[in-house]
């Protein structure tokens, strides 16, 4: 599997004579940062496949969007604000550590109702928040107390609990393994969308965050259509998390696997 040039970046090129297992790996890639721009929107709603939509709350285009998603059988997804560790603005709708547990669970109910048919909630920033047991704890029971959620951790910092947070409060969960375009360039998306790729086939799958930048949908638009081709099959969340949650079919990556997987953490810090 190496790179080959496609509209001036790269794509990823299969191995000679790779053939499709009979358990392929799987893949789940969700689209943060929707609602705030019609286009980029549309445009990621139309990614070929079960791509997930995570939306930010009461922002301009986000009810209208989800609807479509829906109506297009895309995953739809609550993007969470939460306070981030560097103090950046999070939008409207954030939950933050100075909220009481009801000022957090009013907010959060507000949000979860501004967004149509959501089925899970992933943490948009979130890097202060998401290291805190207390409030983490809150978040889970709140969504527990809904039923029929599951929790993505976005992992913007390697310090969070939010993961084992969901799994104490018996919340469906997942982490994300991959961010595709934190460099938002052509060659790098590839690279990252290789290491989403590696990580699923040695662990049975894997999960990739994106956001609606031209050259990441760009990346996707190509290369989800030759997916067969690398032997690779994209889900949807929820499929990946049932996948996940049969005995056997999933082991936790290693501290080490981790800290390889989080790299980029130390040099840029995330919000």
């Amino acid at each position: 599997m190496g790179f080959v040039p496609w509209g001036g970046g790269w794509a990823i090129e299969p191995s000679a004579g790779a053939m499709p297992t009979a358990t392929p790996p799987l893949i789940a890639v969700i689209i943060d940062d929707l609602g705030d721009n019609v286009h980029k929107g549309l445009r990621a709603i139309g990614l070929p496949g079960p791509v997930a939509a995570a939306f930010l709350p009461h922002t301009r285009y986000a009810r209208r969007l989800a609807r479509l998603a829906h109506r297009r059988d895309k995953e739809v997804m609550l993007h969470l604000p939460m306070e981030a560790a560097d103090g950046a603005p999070t939008g409207p709708g954030s939950i933050t550590l100075n909220m009481t547990e009801q000022e957090f669970v009013t907010t959060l109910e507000a949000d979860l109702a501004d967004i149509p048919h959501v089925t899970g909630i992933n943490n948009h920033m979130g890097s202060l928040l998401t290291q805190q047991p207390s409030l983490m704890r809150w978040l889970m029971q709140a969504i527990n107390r809904r039923g029929q959620l599951f929790f993505v951790d976005s992992r913007t910092t390697t310090a969070t609990v939010a993961q084992q947070a969901a799994t104490d409060n018996g919340v469906p969960n997942l982490r994300r393994d991959v961010f595709l375009d934190n460099d938002p360039t052509p060659a790098a998306i590839a690279v990252q969308f290789k290491r989403l790729i590696s990580i699923a086939r040695r662990q049975g799958s894997a999960v990739a965050i994106g956001h609606p930048h031209g050259a990441t949908l760009d990346f996707l638009e190509q290369q989800l259509p030759q997916l067969a081709s690398l032997g690779v099959r994209l889900v949807a969340v929820h499929t990946l998390l049932q996948q996940r949650t049969q005995p056997g079919n999933y082991a936790h990556s290693s501290t080490a696997e981790l800290a390889s997987t989080d790299a980029t953490l130390k040099t840029r810090v995330l919000p």
